[in-house]
């Protein structure tokens, strides 16, 4: 056992404060789900566009993490974790957190914040060389006040800085809701959520000093008089959308939670569409595939033609060992979604099990037409690599590898496939370049790599 000092534990703190605040979440699980993404999209759009942003630019992401939380890192990207749309009760209230989000994108407030980290930095370095020097002197109980000073005045320099921040984003986010025509409700009821929270971790606190951001009770009394002026304060969600956002809730409910805690939400007695759903993936996640299957064809009772839940009943069949079954839901569910890219990967994905030659045509031209419009799936590139190996079309393979491992973060691997790919494909054809792409681009970071492990 060793004691730790009170003044190091307070270093340590803030610099653990100052380094989250200039880096991403860098090692958070991303899930990617077709319907998922088509209502954060569609519930977004209008905020984005009344930010005056272009939605082509602008990504909603959802993280696997079970706090309450949603952050910007940087471009136009919004975090939103599991725990917040789990947490959430209706599609207001996640609509004023991406309101409030996309105000830290338009404030630049990510790029900002190592403005903040760099100012309060400054004052915490000269604070220690100045106890250095009286430490020198001989001055010890002179150097540790002049340290403890110091710390604190940057740490509250700092936070004083990110307050700002989010008080700004607050007001840019309500400004979003009333020229969406968008209820700001939801923003008051969620930040209402938080500071239930706050009270039950103990937050007392009757100030923000100490605090990145200001108290939900201070954030629900400055925005309630702004949002109750404004005319769509007692406009009513789109019944449509909200039953989509109580579909989606309650699908991730039953992808994340044991199958217990599952059935206490959505208890077996309860027929709802998002009840039925939630059961499916629990069932299926618990490897009981025929009572995943009678959820998943209650579901279509209700809607026979609705691609995403012939999209579960393919998954269930697929991924239960059942890729030729799977095989004609999946393709209703492709022709019925032609712009749902992961629908079709799915698609080829069971083609490919089938391990027949035959379907291997069919496979491909799902797969490409997949990729053509979302590049970013690790599995699609890594099937169609399959494809292309039982082809004899060795470096297509190589670079459908190296667009994999590139997506994954292997560089070296990535720079490896590339050079492969390189070797056969002609010169100047678009194949060819692109693999020279991901070759230099992972090079670079290769070569960081090491210089950064001093090798």
């Amino acid at each position: 056992m060793r004691r730790v000092n009170p003044l190091s534990t307070r270093l340590m703190l803030f610099l653990a404060l100052v380094f989250a605040a200039a880096q991403p979440a860098a090692a958070q699980s991303i899930l990617r789900d077709s319907e998922t993404e088509k209502l954060f999209n569609d519930m977004s759009r209008p905020l984005i566009e009344a930010a005056k942003l272009d939605p082509k630019n602008v990504k909603i992401v959802l993280i696997n993490d079970p706090e309450i939380n949603a952050f910007v890192a940087g471009g136009q990207i919004v975090y939103v974790h599991t725990g917040l749309i789990t947490s959430a009760d209706n599609a207001n209230q996640v609509q004023g957190v991406i309101a409030h989000e996309l105000g830290h994108v338009v404030g630049g407030h990510v790029i900002r914040s190592g403005e903040g980290a760099k100012q309060a930095t400054g004052i915490s370095i000269l604070s220690l060389v100045l106890g250095g020097l009286a430490m020198a002197a001989g001055a010890g109980e002179a150097a540790m006040g002049a340290m403890a000073i110091g710390q604190q005045v940057a740490m509250g320099q700092f936070l004083a800085f990110t307050r700002a921040q989010e008080t700004s984003a607050d007001l840019a986010g309500a400004s979003y809701l009333a020229k969406a025509g968008v209820s700001g409700q939801g923003s008051i009821q969620f930040f209402k959520k938080l500071q239930n929270q706050e009270y039950r971790l103990a937050v007392y606190a009757t100030d923000s000093y100490n605090r990145t951001h200001p108290l939900s009770s201070e954030r629900v009394a400055s925005l309630s008089e702004l949002y109750q002026k404004d005319p769509a304060w007692n406009r009513p969600t789109d019944p449509a959308l909200e039953a989509r956002f109580q579909r989606v809730r309650a699908k991730l409910i039953g992808f994340i939670s044991d199958k217990q805690g599952v059935l206490r939400t959505y208890p077996t007695s309860d027929t709802s569409v998002p009840a039925h759903y939630a059961r499916a993936y629990a069932y299926h996640r618990m490897g009981d595939r025929d009572a995943a299957l009678r959820e998943a064809d209650a579901l279509l009772a209700t809607a026979p033609q609705d691609p995403f839940y012939l999209e579960l009943k393919g998954q269930i069949l697929l991924e239960s060992g059942k890729p030729m079954e799977a095989l004609a839901p999946l393709r209703t569910a492709v022709a019925k979604a032609p712009d749902q890219p992961m629908i079709q990967a799915m698609l080829g994905h069971a083609l490919l099990a089938t391990e027949k030659n035959d379907n291997l045509p069919e496979a491909e031209k799902v797969l490409r037409a997949s990729i053509g419009r979302d590049n970013e799936q690790p599995f699609a590139w890594y099937q169609l690599g399959v494809i292309y190996d039982r082809k004899g079309d060795q470096p297509r393979a190589s670079l459908a590898t190296a667009e994999r491992y590139s997506l994954e973060g292997e560089p070296k691997l990535a720079l490896a496939s590339a050079e492969r790919a390189l070797k056969g494909i002609p010169q100047g054809t678009p194949d060819f370049l692109r693999a020279q792409d991901i070759a230099m681009v992972s090079r670079t970071e290769v070569e960081k790599d090491r210089k950064g492990r001093g090798k």
